[in-house]
This record gives C-alpha cells, sequence and structure tokens, in this order.
C-alpha cells in the first residue's frame, strides 16, 4: 500500500475527506490504525530521514498514513511528493498559504484531516522519534487512554535534545508556569510543552480549538479535556537537520495563548479586566502629573489624563482578553465604543454615589466603594457584549 496525494485547506472536509474519501476509506479502516500529523516549516532536508524511519518502524505494527501540514517557503512541498513515492502507506500534504495560528493551527488542520482512530502528532526534525508512535497508540489502548504524551519528564526520558541550558530553562519555566495556571486540567501530564503525543479522533473536536503558536498539547489538553491521560517516556533527540524555530517572537505568543486559556471563563475573564483596569492607573497619574505640571488646571488634565488610561488599558484586553473576537468589529469601532464605556464609568460613578448617599443614607466610603463594584462590573458586561460580541445580522443570529 503506497501513495501520495496533495491538496489545500479550502479543499477540507470532515475525517477521510481527503482526496479520494471511497479509497482513502479503504486505505486505513482498521481499528487501532493511525494517522501521523507532521506540521512542517522549511523542513526539506528532514523529510526523506523522516520518512524512511516511518517505514522502518510503523506499518509492521498497524496500519498508518502520514498527513503533513505545510507552511514552508522552500521546497518542502516537493520533497514530500518524491519521497512519498517509496513509503508503503499514504502521504498527503495540506500546504497552507497562509499559516494561520502558526504550528498549533497546522496540527488542527492535520487532526480534521485524519482518517484513523489514533492520531499522533510530531515534529518534522526527528527530535520525536518514529519508532515510538506505535507504542504511543499501544499505551493509549492499553490504559486505555484518550491521550498519551510522550513525556520528557518521566523515569526513562530525557531532554538531551535541547541545545544549551538557555532553552532547558526556559523548557523548565514554561512547563512549571502551564501547570501553575491548570493545575487540574494539567493533573497526570507532567509534560504539557512536549510536541510529540497521540489522542483518539473521537476525543478531538476541531471547531473548539483556537490553536496560537506551537504548543498545541496544552490547546487540546486545555479545551478538549481528554477523560483519561497516560504517559510514555522518550528521550528527546537532536535535530537531524535545520535550525530551531523557537524564537523570542514564539515565546511571546506562548504568553498570549497561556492568557487566552486562562482566561477562556467569564469569570476568569472579569477578574483579568479589573486588574488590566488597575493597571491603568499608571498611565493616568503619570499623564495627570505630566499636565498639571505644565501648568493644565487639574480638571481638564484629570479628563485629558484618563484617555490614557483608556489607551492603555483598550491594548491590554485586546491582547490579552479578545484577541480571538477582534475580527467581528473593525478597530476603529471597537476602540470608539471602549472609550465610551470608560468615560461612561466616569459620569455615571459621581451620581450612583450621591443618590447612594442622599437616599439610601449610605456613608461615602462604602458608597463610593459600592458604585465602583457597580460600574466595573456594568463596565466588564458592556464591554463584552458592545465592544467584542459578534454583531447580529438581519436573521437575528450573530455573525461568525
Amino acid at each position: 500500500m503506497s501513495g501520495y496525494e496533495s491538496t489545500v485547506p479550502d479543499e477540507l472536509g470532515g475525517p477521510g475527506e481527503l482526496g479520494d474519501p471511497v479509497s482513502r476509506a479503504a486505505e486505513v479502516p482498521e481499528p487501532g490504525a493511525v494517522t501521523i500529523v507532521v506540521p512542517t516549516f522549511n523542513e526539506s532536508a528532514n523529510i526523506r530521514e523522516l520518512l524512511r524511519r516511518v517505514t522502518e518502524s510503523v506499518p509492521a505494527r498497524l496500519p498508518c498514513e502520514v498527513v503533513f501540514v505545510d507552511d514552508s517557503t522552500d521546497d518542502t512541498p516537493e520533497v514530500i511528493a518524491e519521497a512519498a513515492q517509496d513509503c508503503p502507506f499514504p502521504v498527503t500534504v495540506l500546504h497552507r498559504d497562509t499559516p494561520d495560528g502558526g504550528l498549533g493551527g497546522a496540527v488542527v488542520e492535520g487532526l480534521r484531516a485524519a482518517a484513523s482512530d489514533w492520531v499522533v502528532v510530531m515534529d518534522g526534525d526527528l527530535q520525536h522519534p518514529p519508532s515510538l508512535v506505535p507504542e504511543l497508540v499501544a499505551a493509549g489502548e492499553r490504559a486505555p487512554a484518550e491521550l498519551v504524551v510522550a513525556s520528557r519528564y518521566i523515569e526513562g526520558g530525557s531532554r538531551a535534545g535541547l541545545a544549551g541550558g538557555y532553552r532547558v530553562a526556559v523548557s523548565r519555566a514554561a512547563t512549571w508556569l502551564a501547570k501553575a495556571l491548570f493545575p487540574r486540567r494539567l493533573s497526570g501530564i507532567s509534560d504539557p510543552m512536549s510536541g510529540f503525543f497521540a489522542i483518539r479522533r473521537s476525543a478531538v473536536t476541531a471547531d473548539a480549538l483556537q490553536p496560537l503558536g506551537y504548543k498545541i498539547l496544552l490547546e487540546l489538553a486545555v479545551r478538549d479535556r481528554p477523560r483519561e491521560v497516560t504517559e510514555v517516556p522518550f528521550v528527546f533527540q537532536d535535530r537531524y537537520a535545520g535550525e530551531s524555530k523557537s524564537t523570542a517572537r514564539e515565546g511571546l505568543r506562548f504568553l498570549r495563548h497561556l492568557a487566552g486559556l486562562r482566561t477562556a471563563s467569564p469569570l476568569a475573564r472579569m477578574v483579568a479586566f479589573g486588574l488590566i483596569g488597575a493597571t491603568g492607573f499608571v498611565p493616568n497619574l503619570l499623564g495627570l502629573y505630566a499636565l498639571t505640571t505644565a501648568g493644565m488646571h487639574y480638571l481638564p488634565a484629570e479628563i485629558l489624563a484618563n484617555q490614557f488610561g483608556v489607551v492603555w488599558n483598550l491594548l491590554l484586553i485586546e491582547h490579552l482578553l479578545f484577541r480571538e473576537r477582534r475580527r467581528h468589529r473593525r478597530w476603529w469601532d471597537r476602540a470608539g465604543r471602549f472609550a465610551l464605556l470608560a468615560n461612561a464609568d466616569l459620569v455615571l460613578r459621581i451620581p450612583l454615589i450621591a443618590l447612594l448617599v442622599g437616599s439610601l443614607g449610605m456613608g461615602a466610603l462604602s458608597a463610593t466603594a459600592l458604585a465602583l463594584v457597580t460600574t466595573f462590573v456594568l463596565r466588564f458586561a458592556g464591554t463584552e457584549a458592545l465592544v467584542y460580541l459578534p454583531r447580529k445580522c438581519r436573521t437575528g443570529r450573530r455573525t461568525p
């Protein structure tokens, strides 16, 4: 059994809908078969060796197919096409002209395209040994589990292939941070930063995933919440060829990804919204100091200085809280609505305090505290509903 198929994201359907759905269903029908998803970005020098090692270690133990999701700007797709001719299993390449979601987005496309009961995700640089693929699936069947993680941090595993103390420290820090933020959902996962894992296709809800960057296992564990998880030790290998794609920019994307996952619930978003609002006092006070020092009267200075805080808060919530919802409105529309709500907070707070003191007999301090909480909740609800929720079309449905 051998073959090569090529398609593009627009042709992507459900599982088994790549190319000819009838022939592909016949190629990999057996329960326990595996789809190996390999995201690639300029990995042409690794492709032949990767497919050779997959051929040596996987088909003899279980039926398989390989799906490359390629964001390359070099000749990687052509190299895959040539190398696939000698493979005794189906090989597909999905080339994406726009790398939405980075490596994580590529993996999601591969998960959608998978035609097998099990999907194994691995890198294309051979730091993840293909010989471990059958063991990952076998461990999942034995447990039984929905997710099997190849871990560097359990007995028998090693991070030897991480080059230099800096990368080791960064990996350890990222692991600690992720587990600290999601202690319950990452329980039983010693290596949430691993890019090498097996997951049952039935456990994946691709439409619920919002990948950003390269930590797709974290995304799957937090959003899809597999019920049973087990781990298999593995030794992280040296790169076979090419250079690492890990950069400071990817590190920042990882931090934004963590923030997005942690603030997925309304309560968590409201807490983060309040913390961001508190940081807005810094540019507000700095602006007030600069304006009054320049000779401006304190009242108009306070109004202008408040806008510095508004801009600061808008920038943070755009990138940390509502990044995925920005597409629903143009930036000027979002900015105008947010500024209106933020300044309305000031206008509403004073009459509310007067009402609480004058009509209800509350003390000034308690009335001020209650007014702050009330206007904060209203501002948060207004920001979600009026700035970042999808607009309704004429049929009454939200636009996607």
